[in-house]
């Protein structure tokens, strides 16, 4: 096959665009055959090994990249011989690779939901799971009765667990709008009257948050999973699946995606790996507001 563009070889597989494509070249992040790239360099798709971000342009026509909506009660293995649904029974037959082989990446408690990634790509699943990378898992979740102060001291401080000191790294109050937007994708809808916090971690302990809270007596209704580093629910719907698109794969492996709302060290706390919690603060009541402008007048 005669040699093209590599930026014209990569516009064809996907990654970007041309003009795109041209930035990762000119960014360093494009290898061919294990050296870095350059721009105008004519290429070979056929026989050349061709990387973004150390990950192979081919490897989409061979491994597969899903995202599911995992709704509760559904087991997050692909076999379970004592599992009433698994995950796989909700992928389309159109989307399962040949030879039918997916994994999850990470794991997702049977009476959580949300996010779940799986993939045929054990080296890439590896990378995305490993600590150094530090992949950011966003969750939202319901309680039945707003934290006092006393508990959100806790939750900052950190709750002791048998693998450690569990922290947050950010906790807030979910506004009116985002719950709306969130409980319309859920099946079955969660009742009325709960009260919705927005958690990050980048710990990974078995049913953390779950522990956490149950810690400061404020047990979990409903636990839902609505970011991986840079891939985000959006609109998908309790037991929906998509393929992930090329820059999320990409971002995954780099270990992009941290939120940002949550990028500064708070004052006052001391900078460590992983970084303290964000301090949180309960929202002002109207009451306390009008007590306050009553003794500041």
């Amino acid at each position: 096959m005669p040699a093209e563009r590599l930026q014209k070889v990569l516009a064809a597989a996907g990654v970007a665009s041309r003009r795109a494509s041209e930035g990762l070249i000119a960014a360093g992040r494009v290898q061919v055959d294990g050296r870095r790239a350059t721009l105008g360099q004519q290429v070979d798709p056929q026989t050349a090994r061709i990387e973004v971000d150390g990950l192979p342009i081919g490897a989409a026509a061979r491994t597969t990249y899903l995202l599911l909506h995992k709704p509760a009660g559904v087991t997050a293995t692909t076999r379970d011989r004592h599992a009433e649904t698994t995950v796989l029974d909700l992928i389309p037959t159109a989307l399962v690779p040949d030879g039918g082989r997916l994994y999850p990446v990470g794991r997702l408690d049977q009476d959580s939901e949300g996010l779940l990634i799986l993939t045929n790509d054990g080296a890439w699943s590896e990378r995305v799971l490993h600590p150094r990378y530090g992949v950011e898992r966003e969750y939202a979740l319901a309680v039945r009765r707003q934290l006092d102060r006393d508990q959100v001291q806790a939750l900052g401080e950190g709750i002791a667990l048998d693998e450690g000191l569990a922290t947050f790294h950010h906790l807030r109050l979910m506004t009116a709008v985002e719950t709306s937007r969130l409980v319309d994708l859920l099946t079955p809808s969660p009742p009325a009257g709960l009260n919705w916090y927005r958690a990050t971690l980048r710990q990974g302990w078995k049913r953390q948050l779950r522990r956490m809270f149950g810690a400061v007596d404020a047990p979990i209704e409903r636990l839902v999973r609505v970011r991986i580093g840079p891939v985000r629910i959006d609109g998908l719907r309790s037991g929906r699946v998509r393929p992930l698109k090329a820059p999320e794969v990409r971002g995954l492996a780099a270990g992009g995606g941290r939120s940002r709302d949550d990028s500064r060290t708070p004052e006052g706390t001391r900078s460590t790996s992983p970084r303290p919690p964000k301090p949180f603060e309960r929202p002002t009541t109207e009451h306390e507001k009008e007590q306050r402008q009553r003794q500041a007048r």
